[in-house]
């Protein structure tokens, strides 16, 4: 059993970490919302210019902008999202830069 709440007001909880997100070195803040055996989904706020540098990719996931602007990109290509866009999770090594505050909603596929 975890501690993750049933029901999550998203919209308030992104502006909740982008305030957060001001306040580390990072510049970046999350909070996970929901886990089970087969998903995650994860709130990451991210102040303007921060980024989540090239990681592996999970088996399958989206990304959901939530407020704000970023760029998803792979070593090859890249897409500007805006907030209430949705998209998949590019299947290679990927990144996300915050080209403005923004909050995303990414949910993965657990092996």
């Amino acid at each position: 059993m975890t501690d993750h709440p049933a029901v999550t007001q998203v919209d308030a909880l992104a502006a909740e970490l982008l305030a957060e997100a001001g306040t580390h070195h990072s510049r970046r803040a999350s909070r996970t919302l929901v886990t089970g055996t087969s998903q995650r989904a994860t709130l990451i706020a991210l102040s303007e210019g921060a980024e989540l540098a090239e990681h592996d990719s999970p088996p399958a996931a989206t990304l959901f902008v939530v407020t704000g602007t970023v760029r998803l990109h792979t070593h090859d290509d890249g897409a500007i999202l805006a907030a209430g866009q949705l998209t998949s999770v590019p299947s290679e090594r990927h990144g996300l830069i915050a080209l403005t505050d923004a909050a995303v909603l990414l949910t993965v596929a657990l092996r």
